[in-house]
């Protein structure tokens, strides 16, 4: 379907392509990923055209770009990553012209804009301003150009870049329902989106292609080396004593990270709870001993008070009878 043998994109002194080759097959999706910077998008302009090559070739279902530019281009469907949409047009009306451009009969057009913005989702939106839909939907917009003349390519540029959560689950959905009936290459550094769309990977760097796989083969690229992720939780001098033994080690990275308001959590809930139910129970078992000793306390100074209340009472009786005892003898 494609093949890229030894493209090489130049600016200056500076390569931008580093002699990048690869082979497409029909019917699959392809993640074409790799930093900002990486290549990607010259790549993609290379293959559509939109871009000459330095050097190299590029060949699209049989037709060599730069010999037959046309015959290539009929192949593909682009989506840049800002689409070229016109922002005054309705969609209706820029579906109309995108296909004129592309050479769709008039008899055909009509049956091919409502095909397509069927499988976008756009109909309801026909009518309305580009200018006023949102970002989600213009990219609807602009992918519906590019399935306008039912292309064998599809190229999207970072499609979902500027997307909040809904829309590019919407978009990622729609991708994989294209990907049925057409050979799709997405472009992103997004790694997430590429595991979950894609079949296949091309990873790029500096303009060359470092890996190239099923995304299940890359994620054993590093089965053969062990990671290990070590964590030390203490006082400064005992992390910094931790920091100098670690260094002693060959091949290890240490970094080191403010706590976050995780760690702050949990070191200020981690307490065990049986310490502190324990802890719990002495204070309650102290109170209660507490409480006791005033209990008696209290009682032993009523006692004392009655024992010398009753004292009083009898010394009283008894200086009663002294004195009914002495006024008899008289």
């Amino acid at each position: 379907m494609i093949e890229v043998k030894d493209l090489v994109k130049r600016y200056g002194k500076h390569v931008a392509v580093d002699h990048l080759s690869f082979r497409v097959k029909k019917g699959q999706i392809y993640g074409f990923l790799g930093p900002n910077g990486a290549g990607k998008t010259t790549t993609m302009n290379m293959l559509t055209g939109y871009l000459a090559a330095s050097e190299g070739q590029i060949v699209i279902n049989g037709h060599d770009v730069s010999e037959e530019p046309m015959e290539a281009r009929r192949c593909i469907g682009y989506l840049p990553e800002i689409p070229p949409l016109y922002l005054d047009m309705t969609p209706l009306e820029y579906l109309e012209f995108a296909a004129e451009l592309k050479g769709i009969s008039k008899d055909k057009r009509g049956a091919e804009i409502d095909k397509v913005m069927g499988q976008t989702q756009i109909r309801e939106m026909q009518d309305r301003l580009i200018r006023h839909l949102s970002k989600g939907y213009r990219q609807r917009v602009g992918l519906a150009q590019a399935l306008l003349g039912d292309p064998e390519v599809l190229i999207l540029d970072e499609p979902m870049v500027g997307l909040d959560p809904k829309q590019i689950i919407e978009i990622r959905e729609l991708i994989r329902s294209l990907g049925k009936k057409h050979t799709v290459i997405l472009s992103s550094h997004i790694l997430s989106e590429i595991t979950s769309i894609c079949d296949h990977v091309m990873i790029i760097s500096h303009g060359k292609l470092v890996a190239s796989d099923t995304p299940e083969n890359l994620g054993h690229y590093m089965k053969n080396s062990d990671m290990m992720e070590l964590q030390i939780r203490g006082s400064r001098e005992a992390c910094e004593k931790a920091r100098e033994l670690l260094k002693k080690v060959k091949g290890l990275e240490i970094k080191t990270a403010a706590a976050s308001l995780e760690d702050v959590f949990l070191e200020l809930t981690s307490g065990d709870p049986e310490t502190a139910e324990t802890e719990e129970t002495e204070e309650t078992e102290e109170t209660e001993m507490e409480e006791t000793e005033t209990e008696e306390t209290a009682a032993e100074e009523t006692t004392a008070e009655v024992a010398t209340a009753g004292g009083a009472a009898a010394e009283e009786n008894k200086n009663g009878e002294e004195e009914e005892w002495n006024a008899g003898d008289l």
